[in-house]
């Protein structure tokens, strides 16, 4: 796993525990060699959002009980692939961001100034 710092440089807050979130499934957006996706944005579920990833192919709304996944709703937090967050961002329906709560590798693909343009607490 890599080392668990933010987009901020600080030690990586937690983003969610209900649902759990994470590649690693320990409610943080922690990523590591395995994680080819980039599970590294902490963001707040919209209706939007959840309708436009739904449209993109990846249903996050509808529960999977057979995976242990409740299915999210608006407000939830969720780690989300940095490269879906910024599709997302180019077709401006991108959700908020909790900064804390993103990993710094998320940078390799997101712009720090994307991001901050989407902070949670902005």
């Amino acid at each position: 796993m890599d080392k668990s710092l933010n987009v901020l440089g600080k030690p990586l807050a937690e983003c969610s525990t209900d649902p759990l979130t994470g590649f690693y499934r320990n409610g943080c957006c922690d990523t590591g060699p395995g994680d080819r996706g980039s599970h590294t944005v902490c963001a707040v579920m919209t209706e939007e959002f959840l309708a436009f990833s739904k449209y993109v192919g990846n249903d996050l709304s509808t529960p999977r009980p057979e995976f242990r996944f409740p299915g999210l709703k608006p407000g939830d937090r969720w780690c989300l692939c940095a490269s879906r967050f910024l599709q997302a961002h180019d077709e401006g329906c991108a959700p908020r961001v909790n900064l804390q709560a993103t990993h710094r590798r998320a940078l390799d693909i997101v712009p720090l100034d994307v991001l901050e343009a989407h902070r949670a607490d902005a």
